[in-house]
């Protein structure tokens, strides 16, 4: 599914054999409604008890979470990791913008082919469910504090969000017991002021420009 939708996403966004980033956004906003819409359809034609736990899924939860599980995401994770460590020069160059890439050699739209990024996700999804704001909030802390060489913000990453998740997931727990809240609320809560205060600062570092 989450392979499916991200080559529907990148053909939507392909213009002369180019990826345009507001045709990539555009796109993928339009493709998220239709699948949500989907979903909220199949949701409502099914069994109560099973809407139930399919909704606390969907908001994002460890409860399911067995050992039996682990095999899939920890081999999907170990490939990606590596594939994204030995690409680290490629996507060091993506920073300074596709153009810039592009005259360094960086053939951006192979690269992007093959990120697995959409099948990354949709594997740790299938276990936890979507939980946000990990993903987007992590990186950044470690690119704050390490610097921006992929070779050491992706693994470091990795493993700071794992450490950030388990700790999340022990509040999510504990906060109200015995209920249990959903890990992706904990998440929103925490990134939500977090971005707000890294757009300040880029704000600030921008002279007021942004």
């Amino acid at each position: 599914g989450a392979v499916g939708s991200f080559a529907i996403v990148f053909a939507m966004a392909q213009t002369g054999g180019r990826v345009s980033p507001t045709r990539l956004i555009l796109a993928g906003v339009a493709t998220a409604y239709v699948l949500s819409a989907i979903t909220s359809l199949i949701l409502f034609m099914g069994d109560e008890r099973a809407v139930r736990g399919v909704l606390f899924w969907m908001l994002g939860t460890l409860s399911g979470a067995e050992w039996s599980y682990l095999g899939l995401p920890a081999a999907a994770l170990l490939v990606g990791i590596t594939f994204l460590v030995l690409n680290y020069r490629a996507m060091n160059a993506l920073l300074a913008g596709e153009e810039t890439a592009i005259t360094l050699g960086v053939n951006t739209q192979a690269l992007r082919r093959q990120l697995l990024t959409a099948l990354l996700t949709g594997v740790m999804v299938a276990v936890s469910g979507a939980i946000g704001f990990v993903g987007l909030m992590v990186p950044h802390i470690v690119r704050l504090v390490s610097g921006a060489d992929h070779r050491l913000v992706l693994p470091a990453s990795a493993l700071a969000g794992a450490i950030f998740l388990i700790w999340v997931d022990v509040v999510a727990r504990t906060i109200v017991q015995p209920q249990e809240i959903p890990v992706s609320i904990i998440t929103a809560l925490v990134g939500g002021p977090f971005f707000l205060w890294l757009l300040r600062l880029r704000r600030q570092a921008y002279g007021g420009q942004i």
